[in-house]
């Protein structure tokens, strides 16, 4: 498949251009042209650049990509990386808040749909937009039981400042980095907060409002936007794809 085809197929369905990021979403390195086969995962990293030429994949599709707000030198570790792709041939396409956002293929909402959560709404402003959702259970579930079901169903090890009531029914979703949002979930009177990661600043607001957060780490938060993406891409053009999973226990 052509590449110019395929990122402005990515750009399109993802709306690239229309959601403001500190991330440069979009094609961050180009190839020759040419894509047979497509990797995926969570960081710009060179292992996940290694991992794809072992691969054999013609192009890296990223949640965090390597060109954010600043121009960088190419030198020392950025130009290593830039290297290993481009002496392999392996474009790089990078997706932020666009795959944070996204009403299907998003993180939060694949994290609504995982856990077969009813309907969700939109939840969490960050940087203009809406990334996050917002779920209302059909009814109350014990914390501690959402707690299991959440470290079952993203297959990883939680965290949980527990403050909240033991029953719990109205949850704020914001994959990653989300935990600035806290404020907005105490504003709302959530329940429950579930973010990817915590932060010392913020565990006295959680305290002192009674709210329950959640950490389910913000690698594995993130890991089912750019899941979703490949699966579209198989369905969509036949395509085939890896997820490379190199888990940061963050």
């Amino acid at each position: 498949m052509k590449l110019e085809m395929l990122t402005e197929f990515l750009d399109q369905e993802l709306r690239v251009a229309e959601i403001s990021d500190s991330s440069v979403n979009g094609l961050q390195v180009a190839n020759t042209g040419e894509i047979n086969k497509i990797a995926l995962a969570v960081d710009a990293s060179q292992a996940a650049f290694e991992k794809a030429r072992e691969e054999r994949a013609d192009m890296l599709i990223v949640h965090h990509g390597l060109l954010w707000e600043k121009p960088v030198p190419l030198t020392g570790l950025m130009y290593e990386r830039v290297k290993t792709l481009i002496q392999n041939d392996i474009c790089l396409y990078a997706a932020h808040l666009p795959l944070d956002l996204h009403p299907e293929l998003g993180n939060n909402a694949q994290i609504t749909q995982l856990m077969n959560w009813p309907e969700a709404e939109d939840f969490g402003e960050y940087h203009g937009s809406v990334i996050g959702k917002a779920v209302t259970l059909n009814k109350e579930m014990d914390v501690e039981d959402l707690i299991r079901l959440l470290k079952e169903k993203l297959d990883t090890p939680l965290t949980a400042w527990t403050f909240g009531s033991r029953n719990v029914r109205k949850l704020g979703i914001v994959s990653g980095g989300g935990l600035g949002m806290l404020q907005e979930a105490v504003d709302g009177k959530f329940d429950v907060f579930i973010t990817g990661e915590p932060g010392h600043s913020h565990y006295w607001t959680a305290r002192e409002a009674g709210i329950h957060v959640i950490f389910g780490g913000h690698y594995a938060t993130e890991t089912l936007g750019v899941k979703a993406v490949g699966r579209l891409l198989e369905k969509k053009w036949g395509m085939e794809t890896v997820f490379i999973d190199l888990p940061t226990g963050l």
